[in-house]
């Protein structure tokens, strides 16, 4: 179709495009119809995988509740080495947060003696300053700073609230 289409007349152009539309008319239907067949299928996708995640966080809540989970409280107070990357962290609701302020590489907690703060990067810091007498928080908002991995969005959460599970690093 590399024609020399100035020479060509008005009316027989408009032919020429009604006849690659006539024959246009039929693939776009077909593909049409493809599309509604990977949409279906798309939808049955989307509708499996939210329903492994509706059952996973209900599992995960049913653990919470029976008290297979430890808080973020139980594990500071019980634990006295290790990486706080070495577990997954979860509210009471089911969803999955990270410790300390968006966009941190790393995870933490901080800790109040009621005037000071001091961050705790692992286990091992962290125990140390539950040993010293010093709470989640800081001065005068007790609880554990998480973020929502993938957004900005934070939010302070009492402690026991906030629940932690042996994530890929911890079980290998």
């Amino acid at each position: 179709m590399a024609d020399d289409l100035t020479g060509v007349d008005g009316a027989e152009l408009e032919r020429r495009v009604e006849l690659l539309r006539e024959r246009m008319r039929p693939l776009e239907q077909d593909l049409a119809a493809l599309r509604g067949e990977r949409d279906v299928l798309l939808t049955e996708i989307r509708r499996r995988r939210r329903l492994a995640e509706r059952t996973s966080r209900a599992e995960l809540k049913a653990s919470m509740r029976e008290g297979e989970l430890l808080s973020v409280a139980e594990l500071v107070a019980g634990s006295d080495s290790g990486s706080l990357d070495d577990y997954v962290y979860n509210l009471k609701t089911g969803g999955q947060v990270r410790l300390g302020f968006p966009g941190s590489r790393s995870q933490t907690l901080t800790f109040t003696d009621g005037v000071k703060i001091a961050n705790a990067s692992d286990l091992a810091d962290a125990a140390q300053l539950y040993a010293a007498g010093w709470e989640l928080g800081s001065p005068g908002r007790p609880g554990v700073r998480v973020h929502f991995p993938g957004t900005r969005q934070e939010r302070l959460v009492p402690a026991d609230e906030v629940y932690a599970r042996p994530g890929e690093r911890g079980t290998g």
